[in-house]
């Protein structure tokens, strides 16, 4: 994608913010704005932010990692029931201050699509985005997984997608 056709893609994308340090919301939502993003929508908690999705369907959530009461993960996980939530396959980008290999092994498990470490540049922010949008991973249900396919079993997965997401999630 050229820049003016992302440009405009970001013009017409919804996207929520879900971070409970309102400082944060206010650096992301300014990067957003200068990419051209005009509707973005806020919430404070994870809660909130589940709300925030059934009632506004937004293309893209990003949320932070460390919330009192419903952590990211454990938000993720919800999102991610498509059996009792109504969009579970909205893409989720885990921004975040903890950048240890066993919190970014988790995000993936739960079913993260995209992982940022704080502080964040503008343009790591644009190519994670322009990723969800323009290269979006198909969502696969594989046991207790439901989330984006994997990026290094893409291959694998247009070939056979059960056998692929057992061996990396190692489901009977």
């Amino acid at each position: 994608m050229d820049m003016k056709a992302i440009s405009s893609r970001f013009a017409y994308t919804k996207i929520l913010l879900v971070d409970d340090e309102l400082y944060m919301r206010k650096v992301v939502r300014t990067m957003l704005m200068g990419m051209g993003v005009r509707t973005i929508h806020e919430a404070a908690d994870g809660p909130a932010g589940l709300e925030m999705i059934r009632g506004v369907a937004p293309d893209i959530v990003i949320l932070d990692w460390e919330m009192p009461g419903l952590d990211g993960p454990a938000f993720v996980r919800m999102v991610r029931s498509p059996m009792t939530f109504p969009l579970p396959d909205v893409p989720i980008i885990m921004l975040t201050g903890h950048g240890e290999r066993s919190r970014v092994i988790e995000a993936i498990t739960v079913g993260v699509n995209e992982f940022l470490l704080k502080p964040v540049s503008s343009k790591a922010l644009q190519d994670r985005l322009i990723a969800v949008l323009a290269k979006p991973r198909p969502v696969v249900q594989s046991g207790a997984y439901y989330g984006p396919a994997p990026r290094k079993l893409m291959t694998a997965i247009n070939v056979d997608n059960d056998r692929a997401l057992n061996s990396l999630f190692m489901v009977n």
